[in-house]
């Protein structure tokens, strides 16, 4: 039996345990929210696994992990029983009062042995005009 994919604000709050500082810092947490074959195309332009994400997160400044960002333009797409899309768009306030940074975000999430997990992540930074 087909199950029920959750709705937008299920993989709304999903996606958002990611930009919350006390779970960037724990590798388990973020462990346990990456699929194991994961894969991110970073706005920085470098691509990332599980691992190094992991390593990267536990790496970052305090500072850095506190800046979460705004969520705009949510949506969750189904694209089968199992996956679904997320796509939105985030804007960081950066310190200092400069100017928010705007990047478009899209993330896949695929059903593994009965939870969720993020198998792809990609950021991509939107020029300021």
């Amino acid at each position: 039996m087909a199950q029920d994919v959750p709705d937008a604000d299920f993989f709304r709050i999903l996606e958002q345990k990611l930009h919350r500082p006390e779970v960037r810092r724990s590798p388990d947490t973020v462990h346990a929210l990456l699929a194991d074959d994961f894969t991110e195309f970073g706005s920085s332009g470098r691509v990332y696994d599980k691992a190094s994400i992991i390593e990267a997160l536990v790496e970052e400044s305090i500072a850095e992990a506190a800046l979460a960002p705004d969520v705009h333009d949510f949506t969750a797409r189904p694209i089968a029983s199992d996956v679904v899309l997320v796509t939105y768009r985030s804007s960081r306030h950066l310190p200092g009062g400069a100017a928010a940074r705007v990047t478009l975000r899209s993330s896949i999430w695929k059903l593994i042995d009965g939870r969720w997990q993020m198998l792809f992540h990609q950021g991509t930074i939107v020029p300021s005009t």
